[in-house]
């Protein structure tokens, strides 16, 4: 089974090689920085793809080669042997995007002392959590999802929406961080108009994966269905199943991690997290300003205080286009002066909430205590 999945992963490898580097010519000691994707692929519009980006764009600039890897097998096991294969092709700097890659990052982190790990969105432990060590070849980089996803809240509810969905891919922190602030900004909008308590209705559900299927299309066309005006969909290729299902019934998506109206005309706006920029940034302070430093061995998190989250507010290829022009009523200038409270900690949406369920799963009574909604009233499903 071993070396099947060897077999299988050289071959991914090979693949990846020729098709991810951008016309770079590979040296003959194989690629400096590779990525290794987590359960998506490349082109998933969403965080994988984001971040990939961010190595492409870094990468050419500086004429560094640069590869990405998919694993054949999505488990601990699986993305350390893509870890092994990357080390073996020549990588001194691997990027991980996402929580799957914390235990795999713990283990290779002693294993390749002298290899660079850039892991997004989680930080490294060993399988039952008794160690957090961060070792100083490992920078992690978190994201302020609770911003991001208040400002989406916000904007819909001052937009004029009343009836909101939330459909988030498996309850892991960060997507449950995206859901709260999402509630919160819906709350803080229904009060700045003065509406009238539990006036703006929320259907929230987990769908268990981060996958395109029909299941999840039928359950955002159900949602459309009994009035749901526009679905902050956050879950990876879920986003995928509500832009069908939202272009069907006429209805509105909200994307998530990067600006997805490229993708779907149903797409308003998105909740987008700096990811291309962020390892941007922390690829220069490996190649150009000496100050790694900075983020090795801690968490840093980004945030709207450094750009790090936000929603669009530029069309790529039209530097005279509005980014807010499939709202009805919602503005630029509405948006810097809420965006303006999260820079200077006006507002502070809560991250957690106690939630009893290990699933991670909060009901509508856990959510509507933990974040003090009032004029929100949540249904879940």
């Amino acid at each position: 089974m071993k070396k099947i999945l060897a077999i299988s992963l050289v071959m991914v490898l090979m693949i990846a090689t020729l098709t991810g580097c951008g016309g770079n010519k590979q040296s003959s000691e194989g690629y400096e920085i590779a990525l290794i994707t987590d359960k998506g692929n490349i082109d998933d519009k969403s965080f994988n793809q984001g971040s990939w980006e961010g190595v492409v764009e870094f990468a050419k600039k500086e004429g560094i080669s640069h590869t990405y890897i998919k694993p054949e097998e999505a488990s601990d096991a699986g993305y350390l042997a893509a870890i092994d294969l990357a080390v073996q092709g020549g990588a001194k700097v691997i990027v991980t995007p996402g929580y799957l890659f914390e235990v795999p990052i713990y283990e290779a982190q002693n294993k390749y002392p002298d290899v660079k790990f850039i892991l997004l969105d989680g930080a490294p432990h060993n399988p039952d959590y008794t160690d957090t060590t961060i070792k100083d070849n490992v920078a992690s980089i978190m994201y302020a999802e609770e911003q991001s996803g208040y400002l989406a809240g916000y904007a819909a509810v001052m937009d004029g929406m009343r009836k909101l969905g939330f459909m988030g891919g498996m309850a892991v922190p960060a997507v449950q961080a995206f859901g709260y602030g999402y509630l919160q900004g819906a709350e803080d909008a229904a009060r700045e108009l003065g509406l009238p308590d539990g006036s703006v209705q929320v259907i929230y559900h987990y769908t268990g994966n981060f996958e395109e299927n029909d299941t999840n299309k039928a359950t955002a066309r159900t949602m459309y269905q009994e009035g749901t005006e526009v679905i902050f969909a956050c879950g990876g290729s879920v986003g995928k199943s509500v832009m069908s299902a939202a272009s069907e019934a006429g209805a509105k998506v909200i994307g998530v991690d990067v600006d997805q109206r490229y993708d779907s005309e149903t797409v308003i706006t998105s909740a987008t997290k700096g990811l291309a920029a962020s390892v941007i940034q922390v690829l220069e302070s490996i190649y150009k300003t000496n100050s790694w430093d900075k983020y090795a061995g801690k968490t840093t998190y980004f945030n709207a205080a450094n750009g790090g989250v936000g929603l669009p507010t530029t069309v790529i290829g039209d530097e005279n286009a509005d980014a807010f022009d499939r709202f009805e009523s919602f503005t630029r200038e509405q948006y810097d002066e809420v965006f303006a409270k999260l820079v200077d900690g006006t507002v502070k949406p809560i991250r957690t909430i106690e939630v009893k369920d290990p699933s991670g799963y909060a009901t509508a009574e856990e959510l509507t205590n933990g974040l003090n909604l009032v004029k929100v009233k949540v249904i879940t499903r």
